[in-house]
């Protein structure tokens, strides 16, 4: 290829990756002298990636279309087309494609087995809030892949992202202003061999409740509202609680109901977009809305165990779990284009709601006891974000790149209420084969309500200039802002009834145990469970500025490298909730500020083969929940977490090399190596006693090293008959070989809130892995495909070896809590056929047919605990 082809196709990848403009690629002539790589294949449609410092990507029509390939950074790109294939419902589950990325829980992505901590998302290019009190970052399960235009991870750090680097970054790209109008409609009707017409159960809410909103029925009722407004304190003596419990409990939220069969699952979408000319300048409008209604019953065994060697259990219970998520999403999209200058503006609505009702029975101490929980929850999550960039072309050499983004997330969780009820099965309790509830701590039954609720919005704006100065030398400077601010409040409650409250009452159901008659006549009150800390208000703001260059050293040498400077301040306080505050220093100021230089050297040994090396400065903060000194339950793994807030930084150390082979059209391998050095690693474990906390602490070191191969292969079938005729066979497989360790020395010490111990050898153990990083992950898919017309078949397989989510009870030596994902069989086909002239495209999916468990254990020898699984 010649120096002046070279350096065309350079500066077009690179200024829409680093630069602030838009990249509409042209076809650029090959020089008759050199021989050119296989060229890559003209898309149906443009793939369009926006990025910090470059508003968007957009390839069409090209002779040289791998943005992998081209980028002066190890990227992946996931297109629309290759989102479809997968037949995912949401980006998270597309994403996990990907090399190196696995997702765990709700729609967390881990990049390279390095927790959610590590990993970056970003939304054209801007941060969101998260509505998750157990995380900043957000859930990527919240994002349907229908507004979703593409997806970039980029492993490999580049000083115009955010300094909070660890694994990678996640930027979606919604979809913008369409090349030719088009209106699309979507529904879809799904079962679960698990769930769809099998046993479940629920609870009637409200008679809005199926669409995910509530009709006021949740609504926090008057004599709460006037307690929490006094200020007051319970434990003062001043509160009438008998007067605020006749108000909480009735038979719409407290009454649990058997659903014989459960019902399937059912989405709709409509999207459409249209450009206009306007006075030789185009206009573009896309609309986008979704919903979806999604039935989900699983059965869980959750244990849990006090002794070293998990000899004894502190509790077992068999648990069944339904969940009704509703999900309701939407997207206006804006953009002008005069040619030198372009505006867009995005705007992003999406309200996810979770109904959840469980049901469990089991034993406590392994004594001869039977014990009946029920719980009754609405999570309801909302996330709007709305955004605007302009890209003015001041010079044919410099260009300018202004971006503002607002975004507001909140999660409200009213009425989560709980019940135990136990059987004694004593021939000596008249009631001994009864369930009852004596409402009396726990001792003979119990009855807890909380309230929580979350609000974060959070402002960020950037500037970006970029000035080519030679056709050989291209620089860009930028800066950046970020303002967070996030409210946290739970307030739990539970029910106390009197020693005299005759036996035959406890055995009635809830919402009669709890009624007004029988609270005013047996005089039932409510206590607060924590009156410390009930509220905090976190904040971070940060400032950045960033330079860099891009040197192409000879015609097949270049370098992409800078500096940026990022500092943060980071506050979490108690808010004043009572009239007379306690004493609490529960509070947490980081004030730090770091330069954090990033270079990648890339060396284009020859037309389709190319190598590269990256360094890198990055660090991870600690999120908001983890410094919150607050309790919060995790309903999906029954778990209790409190945060710790003497939590600091940690800063990494970055390295990476890797050949890359584009050895046919669509074709290419790629095998790289790479390692970090994580200093004060942020990591989750266990505290004991009569219910187990998990918190978190900074343990004094880490590495991480690891290998990963990527092959894509296409077989064309052409030559065959019939069928096949027009077919051909794609083929995708990634493995991510990862190894990680956490040093501890006998004089090492951490820094945890109200703890006696700071030892870290009371905390962490030496060689241990990092939490949430997997040794193996395998990705798999085998599909064939027609060439002319959309007929697509796919086998998915997913693999992810054990990984470590906490460690085991501080200072007692118990193994870790390790997650087993193991192996998954998906399969997805897509048809388009013509109904009337209309294009319909049909789709089928069948998914986990290895019916893959869920599994978290500790095991010790052969003792083994499933603590949720």
């Amino acid at each position: 290829m010649s120096t002046t082809s070279k350096l065309t196709r350079a500066l077009l990848l690179t200024s829409a990756i680093v630069f602030p403009c838009v990249a509409i690629a042209q076809d650029v002539p090959a020089s008759p002298a050199e021989p050119v790589a296989p060229a890559e294949p003209v898309a149906e449609e443009p793939v369009e990636v926006s990025v910090p410092g470059g508003n968007q990507i957009v390839v069409t029509g090209v002779r040289e279309r791998n943005i992998a390939k081209a980028s002066d950074q190890v990227i992946s790109v996931l297109s629309s087309a290759e989102i479809a294939r997968t037949g995912d419902g949401n980006i998270a589950g597309a994403l996990g494609r990907v090399t190196g990325l696995s997702v765990v829980g709700s729609g967390y992505v881990y990049v390279r087995g390095l927790g959610d901590r590590y990993s970056l998302a970003l939304l054209n290019g801007s941060p969101l809030p998260s509505p998750e009190p157990l995380k900043r970052v957000v859930p990527l399960d919240l994002f349907p892949s229908s507004v979703i235009s593409s997806s970039l991870v980029q492993k490999s750090y580049s000083v115009n992202y955010p300094g909070e680097f660890g694994g990678g970054v996640i930027n979606l790209t919604t979809k913008a202003i369409p090349r030719d109008g088009f209106l699309n409609v979507g529904v879809s009707l799904s079962a679960d061999t698990e769930s769809t017409g099998q046993l479940g159960y629920t609870y009637y809410g409200s008679n809005s409740d199926w669409y995910g909103y509530d009709s006021g029925q949740r609504k926090i009722p008057s004599a709460l509202e006037n307690f929490f407004a006094s200020g007051e304190r319970i434990s003062s003596g001043k509160v009438d609680t008998g007067a605020i419990a006749s108000q909480l409990v009735n038979g719409r939220n407290a009454v649990l109901q058997r659903w014989g069969k459960l019902p399937p699952n059912f989405s709709t979408s409509l999207s459409g977009g249209k450009a206009f000319d306007i006075g030789g300048s185009e206009l573009g409008i896309i609309a986008a809305a979704g919903f979806s209604n999604k039935w989900q019953s699983r059965e869980s065994l959750q244990q849990t165990s006090g002794s070293d060697d998990l000899s004894f259990l502190n509790s077992s219970f068999r648990r069944v779990t339904t969940d009704q998520r509703t999900v309701v999403n939407g997207l206006l999209g804006l953009g002008f284009d005069t040619g030198a200058h372009k505006l867009r503006w995005t705007n992003l609505y999406i309200h996810d709601t979770l109904k959840q009702a469980r049901l469990g029975l089991g034993n406590k101490q392994e004594t001869p006891t039977d014990y009946m929980q029920q719980d009754t929850a609405w999570f309801e999550r909302q996330l709007f974000n709305s955004q605007l960039v302009g890209e003015f072309a001041l010079l044919p050499e410099v260009k300018l790149e202004l971006r503002g983004n607002y975004a507001k997330s909140k999660r409200n969780a009213p009425y989560e209420l709980s019940f135990e009820y136990l059987r004694s099965n004593s021939e000596a309790d008249p009631l001994g084969n009864v369930f009852t509830n004596r409402l009396n701590n726990g001792n003979g039954g119990d009855a807890e309500i909380a309230f929580s609720m979350l609000n974060e919005r959070l402002w960020s704006g950037g500037a970006d200039l970029s000035w080519v100065v030679t056709p050989d030398v291209s620089v860009t400077a930028g800066g950046a802002l970020t303002d967070t601010y996030r409210t946290s409040s739970r307030r739990d409650f539970k029910f106390l009834a009197p020693n005299n409250i005759p036996g035959e009452i406890t055995a009635l159901r809830p919402d009669y145990l709890l009624s007004p008659q029988l609270i005013g006549n047996y005089g039932i009150q409510m206590v607060e469970t924590n009156e410390g800390t009930v509220a905090f208000a976190a904040s971070m703001k940060t400032t950045a500025g960033y330079a860099k260059a891009n040197i192409q050293i000879t015609p097949e040498i270049s370098l992409d490298g800078g500096v940026r400077y990022e500092k943060a301040k980071q506050l979490v306080d108690p808010i004043k909730v009572f009239k007379d505050p306690g004493a609490s220093t529960a509070g947490t100021r980081i004030e730090e500020g770091y330069w954090l230089p990033g270079a990648t050297l890339t060396w284009q040994a020859r037309g389709d083969l190319q190598f590269r090396v990256n360094a890198s400065k990055t660090i991870a903060r600690p999120q908001f929940r983890e410094l919150i000194y607050q309790f919060y339950f995790d309903p999906e793994s029954n778990g209790l977490y409190q945060g710790n807030p003497l939590l600091e930084d940690s800063r990494l150390t970055n390295g990476e090399a890797r050949v890359e082979w584009y050895f046919a059209r669509d074709q290419r391998i790629s095998v790289a190596g790479f390692y970090k050095k994580i200093d004060r690693p942020i990591e989750a474990f266990v505290l004991g006693g009569n219910e187990f906390i998990t918190s978190y602490a900074n343990a004094p070191r880490a590495s991480l090293y690891g290998a990963e191969a990527e092959v894509q292969k296409h077989f064309d079938l052409g030559a065959s008959d019939g069928f096949f005729s027009d077919r051909r066979i794609v083929a995708l497989a990634n493995y991510t070989f990862t190894k990680s360790r956490i040093y501890v020395k006998a004089d090492d010490t951490v820094r945890v809130y109200a703890v006696s111990s700071n030892l870290a050898t009371d905390f962490f153990q030496d060689g241990a892995p990092l939490t949430g990083q997997s040794d193996h992950i395998v990705n798999l898919q085998l599909g064939l495909e027609a060439q002319s017309r959309l007929s697509q078949q796919t086998l998915l397989v997913s693999y992810a070896s054990a990984r470590a989510v906490s460690r085991g009870i501080a200072n007692t030596g118990q193994p870790d809590i390790v997650e087993k994902p193991g192996l998954r069989l998906d399969f997805v086909a897509r048809e388009e056929v013509k109904l009337g002239g209309i294009s319909v495209e049909f789709k089928f999916e069948a998914r986990n047919l290895t019916g893959q468990k869920h599994e978290e254990v500790q095991e010790i020898g052969a003792n083994r605990i499933n603590v949720n699984t």
